[in-house]
């Protein structure tokens, strides 16, 4: 596949947003319409977690193998087709008619936002390797990203009292048909690198394993963490995940990830603050949201709009990171935006049962969506910084890797905390105590990636000037 002449970097800039937009919107918009689906389709309380389960599994389970397909066989054509897949996936959703249907369009869906998701950073990589257009192109890309996440409980819960629970579902088809029409047109960037014989065993054993570790997880809403069930499952994901590094270091094929990658502190460094941001992340949006809704009393709707002042707060930070950026490295932006985000988190952690959204939820969201805004760009571009091409797509999938098993570590650790604190007692003053507590852990986790951030990612200039005097040895120099 060759350049377009026609293509600009705009339309993939404009393609990967849209793209970002809609795979955010999606984590958060089914959430909110899972009681009315429940009533729809008469999903069982253990069956309606499938739902959720099913898109978390194949698509925490295939972001390796989306990102090395993304690599092997060029990012647009398997952006095109990851976007095929999940829009037609939406549809089939938005018709189901019993619960098998719509589990299996989530399942479904989970598989294309696998392909599409590292494929759509890797295009955005390689359009824009460096410089002022780079740090622009990321800032968008992380406020489209962070509003998303956070317009998805606003959209989600007007879509779902007032169109119907179909639509939260729905919402994606014209947002796919959308981003197929301008990646078409977008820059195929540079064509995949011959490659040897894929790995096919080491991609059974990671996808495995990394399906197992999500199930795992996940499930610990229904199986303690001792329970034989949990240790059996995680302790065989483990297993398939070691099995599957030791393939990598020996295998005479073309491996899945280059173990090596790991030796570039920006990636490992990046990866790792990834994952405690995405942990903290995920469990304050689900504390949050139960605050308001079961110890405030407020609705679907109203909750959706009492999340925007964290999504405007998101992008203010992000406009802000491209500001800085051009004058400040990754690293201290990382510092600043996980210093300010855990300081919002430990200001949550003062919530009470009598409290207002004005006293205790409005302020905390402005301080942690500007603190969010400002690390989120720069952590995928330190992620793929000094990464050689061919190894972008692995690279992206990898860093979605870690944010989709942050998440779901993070939800399921700090909610059954939370839960034990709580107790069996729903009154609003144990609710409120167990929702407290695993805010402030939240922060704690954030106070954590920022410690990586200084111990572990080496200190460069801004990359408005790194760009000039850029080192050409894809592994950075040690401190």
């Amino acid at each position: 596949m060759t350049h377009s002449p026609t293509a600009r970097p705009g339309h993939t800039l404009t393609a990967v947003a849209v793209v970002q937009f809609m795979v955010s919107l999606d984590l958060s918009v089914v959430n909110v319409g899972l009681p009315q689906i429940a009533a729809g389709l008469g999903f069982s309380a253990v069956g309606l977690t499938w739902v959720i389960h099913a898109y978390a599994l194949t698509f925490g389970g295939l972001l390796l193998l989306g990102g090395k397909a993304a690599d092997r066989y060029g990012r647009r054509r398997v952006l095109l087709l990851g976007l095929t897949l999940f829009g037609l996936a939406s549809l089939f959703g938005g018709f189901a008619q019993e619960p098998g249907h719509l589990v299996a369009a989530r399942a479904a869906q989970g598989i294309g936002a696998a392909a599409l998701a590292p494929a759509a950073l890797a295009l955005l990589t390689a359009t824009f390797p460096a410089g002022r257009a780079r740090i622009r192109a990321f800032g968008v890309w992380s406020a489209m990203n962070a509003a998303g996440g956070a317009l998805g409980v606003l959209i989600g819960g007007l879509l779902t009292e007032y169109a119907g629970w179909r639509w939260v579902m729905f919402v994606n088809v014209p947002m796919a048909a959308c981003a197929l029409t301008l990646t078409w047109r977008a820059d195929p960037g540079p064509p995949p690198a011959p490659g040897g014989r894929p790995d096919v065993l080491g991609a059974v054993l990671a996808t495995a394993g990394m399906t197992l570790l999500v199930f795992g997880i996940v499930r610990t809403d229904h199986y303690s963490w001792t329970s034989p069930v949990t240790l059996t499952t995680l302790g065989v994901a483990a297993a398939l995940l070691a099995s599957f590094l030791h393939v990598e270091r020996t295998t005479a094929r073309e491996p899945l990830i280059r173990l090596g990658l790991f030796a570039n502190r920006s990636v490992a460094g990046a990866n790792a603050y990834n994952l405690l941001v995405g942990a903290a992340m995920a469990s304050a949006f689900y504390f949050v949201s139960l605050y308001l809704q079961r110890v405030l009393g407020t609705g679907p709707a109203l909750t959706g709009v009492m999340f925007l002042p964290f999504a405007l707060g998101v992008v203010a930070g992000s406009v802000l990171a491209v500001k800085l950026g051009y004058r400040l490295a990754p690293r201290t932006l990382l510092v600043a935006g996980g210093l300010l985000t855990a300081t919002g988190f430990a200001w949550f952690g003062l919530i009470s049962p009598d409290g207002t959204f004005t006293t205790d939820v409005l302020g905390p969201s402005i301080v942690a969506g500007v603190g969010f805004g400002l690390c989120l760009a720069p952590v995928v571009s330190t992620a793929t910084a000094g990464v050689a091409p061919h190894e972008t797509g692995t690279a992206s999938g990898l860093l979605n890797s870690s944010r989709q098993i942050g998440a779901s570590l993070g939800l399921a650790a700090l909610g059954t905390v939370a839960h034990a604190r709580t107790g069996q007692t729903a009154t609003p003053e144990a609710l409120s105590d167990g929702y407290a507590l695993g805010l402030i852990l939240g922060a704690a986790l954030l106070v954590a990636a920022v410690l990586i951030a200084l111990t572990v990612l080496r200190r460069t200039g801004p990359p408005a000037q790194a760009e000039h005097t850029a080192d050409p040895d894809p592994l950075p120099a040690r401190d």
